[in-house]
């Protein structure tokens, strides 16, 4: 039981990321885009290197059928972003879009497979579960920021905005009991929600996260961008030495 407690512990430092969204109304936007730039890129190198170097490895080794699981998880996210985060309200009399709502449902469901994906981790061991949870922190900093921006220019106020998105992200708790207590009782299955997992990562890195780095014209800037997508790999490759995860 006290594993179930770390799962949940690492689980609410997650939800926490949500209050982030405020900084889009404190930091000045061009401060804000500079630092987003960066963590954008570094947050997908980071997905990369957390899927490649460690999720699909450790599927692999405790089933090599679980590998099939991997483009499962990336249909998976393609359903979720394609038919629930894109859906709008083009309707002008519509005070609070539907749209502001659709991100927050499909935001539910993003986060509940976040918590699938901790508590997977965790029950492989402890270093792996602290790997994958960095990992999603990471993407989740951009991530929370877009999200409370639909939210506000959906016409959300922003306290209903902070309150919501922080509810809406206490949904990994349940994704996380519901992955550990079916992993308790069924036996083999953990290899293929690593898998499931690897797949949202892969899609989120280069379906979410890299296109926004090709948005960036300058140079110097994509160069900046490029080893921070590097230094990102070779985080969670460092990480894996450094934590011993077998």
């Amino acid at each position: 039981m006290h594993l179930l407690i770390l799962i949940l512990l690492f689980i609410l430092i997650v939800s926490l990321i949500s209050f982030l969204g405020v900084i889009s109304l404190i930091i000045e936007k061009k401060l804000l885009n500079k630092m987003l730039f960066i963590v954008i890129a570094f947050a997908a190198g980071a997905l990369f290197g957390a899927a490649f170097l460690h999720m699909i490895p450790e599927a692999f080794e405790g089933n090599a059928n679980s590998i099939l699981f991997v483009p499962i998880g990336i249909v998976i996210f393609l359903i979720v972003e394609k038919f629930i985060y894109w859906r709008h309200c083009h309707d002008p009399k519509c005070k609070i879009h539907s749209f502001a709502y659709m991100n927050l449902l499909g935001d539910a469901i993003h986060n509940f497979l976040d918590g699938i994906i901790i508590a997977t981790a965790f029950l492989v061991n402890i270093p792996f579960g602290i790997i994958v949870s960095l990992a999603v922190i990471l993407h989740e900093v951009p991530q929370e920021v877009g999200d409370f921006g639909v939210l506000i220019y959906g016409g959300l106020k922003v306290k209903k905005a902070i309150l919501l998105n922080f509810l809406v992200a206490l949904t990994a708790f349940a994704g996380a009991v519901f992955a550990y207590f079916l992993a308790s009782h069924i036996s083999g299955v953990i290899p293929y929600f690593i898998a499931l997992s690897a797949g949202s990562f892969i899609y989120i890195g280069a379906v979410d996260l890299m296109p926004e780095l090709h948005k960036e014209l300058d140079k110097s800037k994509s160069i900046i961008q490029v080893i921070a997508f590097a230094i990102g790999i070779a985080a969670m490759y460092v990480l894996m030495h450094l934590i011993a995860v077998h």
